[in-house]
């Protein structure tokens, strides 16, 4: 299979009639900071050449895609606080920033493609897509403007914060934050439901 074979595209976009909007998210697994989501309407006829799961990425092609994304399409970014995913769990304060992310549209999707098995409660036709930010670009775009958002935060966090490494983790557990956790303590941007932090804060 050649690499242009395997980048996401509009295939999934086309069953659909009418907006169709890409759903996905970043900061589920760390143990710092919100949990962000973002949605993203791409212009067909004017889609930034080389989109594709950000994962996939290095962090300065994924700068530059954002900023492209952000000039081309419309797009919502939400967000769910260290204090929302503590009272109700990962899972809904993900949705809740997806529901967020939709809101923020300029105008409301026909249609909804979301990254994964679940999907939030929208007003709109809602499908969900397993792997969809390899499949789909208008997924794979939001993966791009949400990794992006959340990244800038954890910087921003890191400086006011130093020590835990949150401008290179991004809020993971690495070694490094790891460490900080047991020297410096917790801060209020950890996730205290998070096994890892509620030992530490013992």
């Amino acid at each position: 299979m050649t690499k242009s074979a395997i980048l996401p595209d509009f295939s999934i976009e086309s069953r659909f009639m009418g907006q169709v909007c890409g759903i996905d998210e970043a900061g589920r697994g760390p143990l710092a900071g919100p949990v962000v989501a973002a949605a993203v309407i791409l212009d067909r006829l004017d889609t930034p050449v080389g989109i594709n799961d950000s994962k996939t990425l290095v962090r300065s092609k994924r700068e530059l895609l954002f900023k492209r994304i952000i000039a081309t399409s419309q797009v919502g970014v939400g967000f769910a606080s260290v204090e929302e995913i503590d009272k109700i769990n990962i899972l809904n304060a993900t949705m809740a920033a997806m529901e967020r992310a939709v809101v923020e549209l300029a105008s409301a999707p026909n249609v909804a493609l979301v990254d994964g098995n679940r999907v939030p409660k929208l007003s709109c036709a809602t499908y969900p897509v397993v792997g969809g930010d390899r499949r789909s670009l208008s997924i794979a775009a939001a993966s791009i403007v949400a990794k992006v958002t959340r990244d800038h935060l954890m910087m921003k966090l890191s400086i006011a914060h130093p020590g835990y490494g949150w401008d290179r983790n991004v809020g993971y557990g690495t070694e490094e934050h790891m460490e900080a956790l047991s020297s410096l303590g917790v801060t209020p941007h950890h996730r205290k439901s998070f096994s890892p932090v509620n030992r530490t804060s013992r």
